[in-house]
């Protein structure tokens, strides 16, 4: 590779990655693509099953025999359903992963090539680790911590609109489920529906005013799915709210507060399916533009003292969307900001 990339060859990996369908659970075929792609850049790279007998990998790329690095340079290889083609229009490049996170992922690539190429790394400076999962529990970052290794700092890709986050939100995942007794609606005497015994115990948890960091803003629920019923003349037995709480502050705080409100229901119970503390990050970098991010990743899910910086090209808000994006251009910039984070990060 050349000192400096070129666009042409920056597009044509980034279309491979997104014509791969890599969603959560099916990383495993741009899993073999990437570890056969960097050992023919010259590393050595491992593809390691998260459990024993999983079909679901990580893959860590290093330089020599050596596997520990001073430095981590990390990104996530799945994305959210519906799997979306690559497509291009002039300088936008759109499809699932654009920017969530294929597009992130090989500006980094590129960028510690570059620095290969320009003599400026050497075999114990630089590691890549690429995960499954990010998006439906982190369980390959959290997998991560079983590989015995520790780094002085990660460098985490994900679409910050080319800015240095100054910290990110937490999350807590609960599914809200309540018990009614199924029968005709004509005969409501012999029990409540479970669908507005579900809506009473959603009502008031969305009355609840959560907690507001100074640097984070306001934590917020969502409710993300709903589902129960049979049909509109009979009364449900259950019902089922899956929810999110991006985290401010406090997780174990609002974790409380949910089983607060859902034990004033006694036809109602809740179920915590994961959940992580707000992160506060490395940010002070000269040249960088910097703020907090609404979002969560996986950079509480790998345990130790490193510093954690959190930087992309591409923007959260048309992540997850049909119509995700990233400029090629972002792309190029972002080859270039990863160069001097990562030397940085070096010094």
């Amino acid at each position: 590779m050349a000192a400096k990339a070129d666009s042409k060859e920056v597009i044509e990996l980034l279309k491979t990655l997104m014509n791969i369908e890599s969603t959560s659970e099916k990383e495993l075929e741009i899993g073999q693509y990437l570890e056969k792609y960097i050992q023919g850049r010259g590393f050595t790279a491992e593809r390691i099953a998260i459990e024993p007998g999983s079909t679901r990998h990580n893959v860590y790329a290093y330089l020599g025999q050596e596997r520990k690095a001073r430095l981590l340079v990390t990104a996530h290889m799945d994305t959210v359903p519906p799997h979306i083609p690559f497509s291009i229009d002039g300088d936008v490049i759109r499809g699932r992963g654009a920017c969530d996170d294929l597009g992130p992922m090989v500006a980094q690539i590129f960028a510690v090539e570059e620095l290969r190429a320009e003599g400026k790394l050497k075999e114990g400076d630089v590691s890549f680790l690429w995960v499954v999962g990010e998006e439906k529990g982190g369980p390959g970052m959290i997998a991560a911590n079983d590989m015995g290794l520790t780094w002085d700092a990660g460098l985490f890709a994900e679409p910050t609109e080319g800015k240095v986050a100054k910290g990110h939100k937490g999350n807590l995942v609960f599914e809200v489920i309540a018990h009614g007794k199924a029968c005709h609606s004509g005969y409501p005497h012999l029990g409540k529906s479970a669908t507005l015994l579900l809506f009473d115990a959603m009502n008031d948890l969305t009355a609840v005013e959560w907690p507001v960091s100074d640097l984070l803003g306001p934590s917020t629920l969502n409710v993300g799915k709903i589902e129960g019923g049979a049909g509109y003349n009979i009364l449900a037995a259950e019902a089922k709210a899956l929810c999110s709480i991006r985290v401010s502050k406090d997780v174990e705080g609002i974790k409380r507060t949910v089983k607060e409100v859902m034990d004033k229901h006694p036809d109602v119970d809740v179920d915590f399916k994961f959940q992580y503390s707000e992160m506060l990050l490395e940010w002070e970098f000269e040249g960088f533009e910097a703020e907090p991010m609404a979002y969560g990743t996986d950079i509480p899910r790998l345990r130790g003292d490193h510093k954690k910086v959190l930087y992309g090209p591409g923007s959260i808000r048309v992540a997850h969307g049909k119509d995700e994006y990233i400029r090629v251009s972002e792309i190029m910039e972002a080859i270039e900001k990863n160069k001097k984070l990562i030397l940085e990060l070096l010094r």
